[in-house]
């Protein structure tokens, strides 16, 4: 697999991360996805003097991006990031903190749910939906086309990620940051660049987090990229786990870490951790996806919050837009990602 960014959205889904694949090529996507390290926008931000950004719905984007979007339905537009109350300048850009006075970015940049919703028994299921910012049409077709209640994992790879990030934040998707972790397999299994390793040179995965963490702002917490290989190394595991829990973050395993030590280190540390369990997209076909959709109804109406994951294909958006369109009338509500942290805290 090459180390590019690229094969991010080649060969997602990967419900089974690590294990012996078959790679097929397919056709290149209309947009090309281009690949940098830190981004102008992201590099303007890294200012000490940086301000909270205003709450309008309709915000401008460090360079003068607009961020102005068609929304599905009535949603809440979040307040765009960085916010400077949980903000701190990093090596590489611009890193998430817990405020002076006990905000998170989880707390700041979640979206918020009545907790009355929350506390009752009606069917709730919650999506996230990975691979955004690699390709500039999918991840516009994702944030425009997706109920706001949808939320976006943003991989690191993107170029004016921060502008993209305010884009969805503004129509109303709660964000992830997708950190590439080391596959059984690897090095011929290659997430990408920077990824964390179970035998790093000194310091190196402390270096590469903060490289991911600094490419923008906003996300509430983090969630892998392969890496079923890195979940079952405890010794490279729980510093990586211990820095988010340090810097105010909640972490989700996509559903391809099963046996790894998350949940297990996230309570020794006293990280908040979940799991998918379900990924949507494991086949790329619409009815196959629409099946699975309904598989987290099902499993919603036995009182939990259904949480499944899924990769931001133009089949797997559309799929998901045409499922939500009457959830209302099958007695269903989708709530972001991190009402199952706010539940289970509740």
């Amino acid at each position: 697999m090459a180390v590019a960014a690229g094969t991010w959205l080649v060969v997602t889904p990967y419900p089974m991360a690590g294990e012996p694949v078959v790679k097929v090529k397919i056709a290149p996507a209309t947009d090309p996805i281009e690949t940098a390290s830190v981004a102008s926008d992201q590099a303007a931000l890294e200012d000490e003097s940086v301000e909270d950004a205003p709450a309008e719905a309709e915000i401008t984007i460090v360079g003068g991006e607009e961020a102005s979007l068609p929304r599905p339905g009535r949603v809440e537009a979040l307040t765009p990031a960085p916010q400077k109350s949980v903000s701190e300048k990093g090596p590489f850009g611009l890193l998430p903190r817990i405020g002076r006075s006990g905000q998170t970015p989880f707390g700041v940049y979640g979206r918020s749910v009545d907790p009355a919703l929350l506390a009752s028994r009606q069917p709730k299921v919650a999506l996230l939906i990975g691979g955004m910012g690699l390709n500039a049409g999918l991840t516009a077709k994702a944030i425009a086309g997706l109920p706001g209640d949808v939320s976006l994992a943003f991989a690191p790879y993107g170029k004016g990620l921060q502008g993209l990030v305010n884009k969805a934040r503004a129509a109303g998707h709660e964000v992830f940051l997708q950190v590439p972790m080391e596959p059984f397999g690897y090095p011929s299994v290659n997430p990408g660049k920077r990824t964390l390793l179970t035998a790093p040179s000194d310091g190196a995965n402390r270096d590469n987090l903060m490289w991911f963490m600094g490419r923008f702002s906003g996300y509430v917490g983090i969630t892998n990229y392969m890496g079923a290989r890195f979940a079952a190394d405890d010794k490279a595991l729980r510093p990586v786990l211990a820095e988010m829990k340090k810097r105010g973050l909640v972490f989700l395993d996509d559903g391809s870490l099963s046996g790894g030590l998350t949940r297990q280190l996230g309570q020794a540390i006293g990280l908040d951790t979940a799991s998918s369990s379900r990924v949507i997209d494991g086949s790329t076909s619409y009815d196959d996806i629409i099946a699975n959709l309904k598989g987290l109804e099902d499993e919603a109406r036995s009182g939990t919050i259904a949480l499944g994951t899924g990769t931001g294909l133009a089949t797997t958006i559309e799929a998901i837009a045409g499922w939500a369109r009457d959830l209302d009338a099958r007695g269903v509500v989708l709530v972001p990602v991190s009402s199952l942290f706010r539940a289970r805290s509740g």
